[in-house]
């Protein structure tokens, strides 16, 4: 018995225990045996046959990697005994894909079609998730922006020397103080919408259909442990990144300056690393039915000799939703402007603009489809490279085929 915790749908119990460091061993109805006792007068590479028969025509098997690979590209057909039907095949058979992606270790771009897929695929049910949060979420911004945050550091055009370098030192601390409202709101909506859609996204790989109803009774009981572990995460990060600023910003002045900087973007590195760590707590919090503490455990354990890959994925997927996002609210900023032409002349003035509720509103609006838009192509990609990380390691690409029906991977004695 292997002691990896197999494909836990939403709703199932998660079989991970603290101990499960090593990879599963697939049953010999999942994966054939490849250590047939063959005689020791061997022919030749390359030169194998079935016994008593001549090659036979490869034969399709019904999921990936079901079989393992001999020499000379011999493959055994999946649920065959050894030494049964042979395939002189040198590739990989096709693999199963029930749902939005193949049941095999994904690619770059099979994890964002997939997260597209899923999007197109259940479009009611993601559209009318998204824009809800997204209308919330940017209401609770504008709010923020005019009743919360402190009013912007005046900055003096004319001015020079130290009084320029702590001008500029201000207006960094205001610009990080208005970073905090979006960006904390902005990451509850982005889990918030993450939960719903990982149980979206783990029926779309099984080729289900599922109502926004249904995502949502599966996701509630889960709700606040992902919350917490939002906040764990932001506080861990938060902090790492406020131990190297806080130097800086105690000595003021240039050197303070300077200091923080430098301080900053070493501590930024460090709480870059624990994201990308931790990125994958979330999908196994939801889908493992895991506690705080194990999701990331789980989570570092998936990560773990991959940063570099999940990270170019990650970042990837940030560049092209920023730029869909970007495209989107450009035509909003500029209408925005156009309708409070104070502010606008106060930019170029070089003087702190005052927004008004025409540009708070025409903004938002834009940042509301902009986020319904790309929302949904970052949850998506978190759980499939979840669920890629899974199959690469722990072979859950058979276990989802059994859950999809799959010919072929059906239980033993079922």
């Amino acid at each position: 018995m292997n002691d990896s915790p197999g494909w836990a749908s939403p709703g199932s119990p998660s079989s991970d225990g603290e101990n499960s460091g090593t990879p599963p061993t697939p049953e010999p109805s999942d994966r054939a045996r490849a250590s047939s006792k063959w005689s020791k007068d061997q022919p030749p590479a390359a030169q194998w046959s079935s016994p008593g028969a001549s090659p036979t025509p490869p034969q399709q098997a019904p999921g990936w990697g079901g079989g393992q690979q001999g020499q000379g590209g011999w493959e055994q057909v999946p649920g065959q005994p050894p030494g049964g039907h042979w395939n002189q095949n040198y590739g990989r058979p096709p693999a199963a894909k029930p749902g939005v992606i193949p049941l095999r270790p994904l690619g770059v771009g099979e994890i964002l079609d997939g997260a597209v897929s899923t999007a197109r695929a259940h479009w009611r049910t993601v559209l009318g998730l998204t824009l809800t949060v997204a209308v919330i979420s940017q209401i609770a911004q504008i709010l923020a922006v005019r009743y919360v945050l402190p009013a912007p550091a005046s900055i003096n055009p004319n001015a020079t020397g130290t009084e320029a370098v702590n001008q500029a030192f201000d207006a960094m601390r205001s610009s990080l103080v208005d970073l905090v409202p979006p960006v904390v709101i902005g990451q509850f909506a982005t889990l918030f919408i993450t939960a719903i859609l990982t149980i979206v996204v783990s029926r779309s790989v099984l080729g289900r259909q599922v109502s926004l109803g249904d995502a949502w009774s599966e996701a509630r009981p889960r709700l606040l442990s992902l919350f917490g572990l939002l906040a764990l995460l932001f506080v861990m990060c938060g902090s790492i990144i406020a131990v190297g600023i806080l130097p800086g910003a105690l000595v003021g002045g240039a050197g303070g300056a300077a200091l923080a900087l430098l301080g900053g973007a070493a501590t930024s590195v460090v709480a870059l690393w624990l994201y990308v760590r931790f990125s994958l707590a979330s999908p196994a919090l939801m889908l493992e039915r895991q506690s705080i503490v194990q999701s990331l455990r789980r989570s570092a354990k998936l990560v773990n000799g991959s940063w570099w890959r999940i990270f170019g994925i990650i970042l990837l997927t940030s560049a092209l939703t920023a730029i869909v996002s970007m495209i989107i609210t450009i035509p909003f900023t500029f209408a925005a402007m156009a309708a409070d032409s104070s502010s606008f002349n106060g930019l170029l003035d070089g003087t702190t603009p005052d927004f008004n509720w025409a540009y708070l509103i025409i903004s938002g609006v834009g940042a509301v489809i902009g986020s319904a838009i790309t929302y949904p192509i970052a949850a998506g990609v978190s759980v499939l490279l979840y669920i890629d990380q899974r199959i690469r390691r722990e072979a859950l690409d058979l276990e989802l085929a059994r859950a999809a029906g799959v010919p072929g991977y059906e239980t033993p004695g079922s």
